[in-house]
């Protein structure tokens, strides 16, 4: 199975930017759809952020973050990037990687891997 690790993540300010990497090993990367969840203070639920399709490369993207953030990915080099532009406190959250073996985004119950996430702090 493919172990996932995520990197990049900080402090910034509003407005800043950040490229969070996601590192894979132990499987056929291209294989899998890739998405990028993060999980604020206070809530529970992690929430889809950004991912790319395994094979087509679409990417979809939540509301939130449309026109800031970009997701692409090297199978090459096995790792899905996540830039980020513009950030806002409300973008604060760990963000995790994961990945899935479905040719859909799904939801997160479909991804059976992830990573231990990175923090990302954005102060106003």
């Amino acid at each position: 199975q493919v172990q996932l690790v995520e990197s990049g993540g900080g402090l910034v300010q509003a407005g800043d930017s950040l490229r969070l990497s996601c590192a894979a090993s132990g499987g056929a990367f291209a294989s899998y759809t890739v998405a990028w969840f993060r999980q604020a203070p206070g809530k529970e639920q992690r929430e889809l952020v950004a991912a790319i399709v395994r094979a087509t490369g679409l990417t979809t993207y939540a509301d939130e973050v449309k026109g800031r953030f970009i997701v692409s990915r090297d199978n090459a080099n096995n790792a899905v990037d996540l830039q980020m532009n513009s950030l806002r406190p409300e973008d604060t959250a760990v963000y995790y990687c994961a990945a899935s073996p479905y040719y859909t985004v799904g939801a997160s119950y479909d991804y059976r891997n992830w990573g231990q996430g990175t923090q990302v702090t954005v102060t106003s």
